[in-house]
Formats: structure tokens, sequence, C-alpha cells
């Protein structure tokens, strides 16, 4: 866990958390990345590898009344997150802290100030609102039963500050793509995803989401924790259809993060 002030989670999202099984140590050992045609981008040519790293304990310990409510710093800001124990959604798992710290951290590279960024499956917000810190006009898109939670902790946390006010929308997965996003209308420099990836049955919905928006020009920046066949299943339909690299590797958390963009036709 990255904080001891963590409630107990109910036995849906416990049973998901605890699934550090040898079975999934196996899927590991059978889907080695090596498999695939992803790249590899990292800072320095050492190996041929992507920068391994660790996730940082970005969360401010703190003495609170309000046993629900995480405290991070990130790009030198406060950020007070609200969680909640009935929706997979609604808790920050590592893929979001993996990807926030990155982008931190590599702002030359990924330079998100004035660019329009989706963010899919934003859960919480945490990622959202690094993205706006950072100078993005950001979209944080979820179920409609996150959305209440997900927009209380943007607001909170983006109000005083002078950025691009965010947005909040509804996106299910593969549902009204067309009607509510129109290609036409909505172009995005970049989507980011994190976690999205796990032991559910909206993955070829996932997938069809993530190629409507990612357009010739477009880049997704997508961190997740691997913890089943499954996982590295998607991970490989990911590289058959977009030029996928491997920025980062997360050992202690089995995170890897990717970079894609629309292969030309």
């Amino acid at each position: 866990m990255i904080s001891a002030q963590h409630p107990p989670f109910s036995n849906k999202i416990q049973r998901t958390m605890d699934c550090q099984s040898e079975e999934e140590e196996n899927y590991e050992e059978q889907y080695d990345t090596e498999n695939f045609t992803c790249t590899s981008e990292h800072a320095e040519s050492d190996a041929g590898s992507p920068v391994t790293l660790r996730i940082l304990q970005n969360w401010v310990p703190r003495v609170s009344h309000y046993f629900d409510k995480e405290h991070y710093t990130y790009v030198g800001h406060q950020i007070v997150i609200q969680e909640s124990i009935e929706h997979f959604g609604a808790v920050v798992w590592p893929g979001a802290l993996a990807l926030s710290q990155y982008l931190e951290s590599n702002q030359e590279q990924f330079n998100l100030k004035d660019k329009k960024v989706l963010e899919i499956g934003a859960g919480t917000g945490l990622l959202s609102i690094v993205a706006c810190i950072l100078g993005a006009h950001v979209t944080a898109t979820d179920l409609p039963e996150v959305l209440e939670n997900l927009s209380y902790n943007i607001s909170r946390n983006t109000q005083n500050l002078n950025m691009h006010k965010p947005e909040v929308k509804k996106l299910v997965w593969g549902e009204g793509l067309d009607e509510d996003f129109p290609v036409s209308t909505y172009h995005y420099d970049f989507i980011l995803a994190t976690d999205v990836v796990y032991h559910h049955g909206a993955l070829d919905p996932l997938l069809a989401t993530m190629v409507h928006f990612c357009k010739p020009g477009t880049v997704l920046l997508w961190a997740n924790k691997f913890r089943f066949s499954t996982d590295y299943e998607f991970l490989e339909k990911v590289c058959n259809i977009f030029n996928t690299t491997i920025l980062a590797e997360f050992p202690e958390s089995n995170v890897k993060l990717l970079k894609a963009t629309i292969r030309k036709n």
C-alpha cells in the first residue's frame, strides 16, 4: 500500500490487490515483453532497455480526521485525494503514481503546457490534476458512478490555481464514441491511461476506445501494473496496432510505462 492511512478495502477490491501469487509470477515469465514488437526508449543507452525506476513515496503523511484522504506532492503542489472503497476507479492505483512521477520528471520530453489531454479511466483524478498543474487542457473521463468523487477531487485541487479549467465527462469504453466524442470535433495531443487493464471483461471496448482517440499526432501514455495473463495479451494487441515503446519499468510494483502512437496506413 502507498500509505498506512488507507481504510480496509472491500473484499472485491482486496482480492484484486492481493493477487501476487505464484500463478501471477508464471504469467510474468510466460509473457516476457521481449516477445512483443515494442521498442525501448531510455535516457541513457546502456543496454537497450527501458529506464528502471521506483515509485517514489510522494504522499505526505499527516494526522487527519479524514481517513479516506491521501496527501501527495507533485510539481511543487500538495494534492489531496479522497478515495472510496466502493469502486475500483475511486482508489489510487500504482500506475497513476508511476505516470504522475514520470511526467513530473520528464517535462522536456513530454511538454503538456497548453496541450489537449484526455484521461480515460481517470479514477480519483490524481493524474489529471498533475497534468493540469503541468499546464494542460485536461478532460478527465470515467464511468458515471465514479464521476462525483472524480469531480470533487479535481475541483478541490485546481480551483485556486492559475491553470486551464479541467473538464470531467462520462465515458463508457466503446459506447457512444462517435456521438459523444466525434473525431471531427475532438482531437487530443495526449491520451493518458493508468491501470485500466486488469481482470475485467471490457478489454475489447477499451482497445476500441484507444483506437478511436489515437489519431495521427496523438501520443498514448499508458502505465499499468501487470497482474494476469490477460494483461499481457492486451499488451500484445496494443503492440500489434500501435507503434509502441516501453519508456520505463517499475519492477517493485510490476508497473510498465508505455508510449504508443497510431501506425500510418
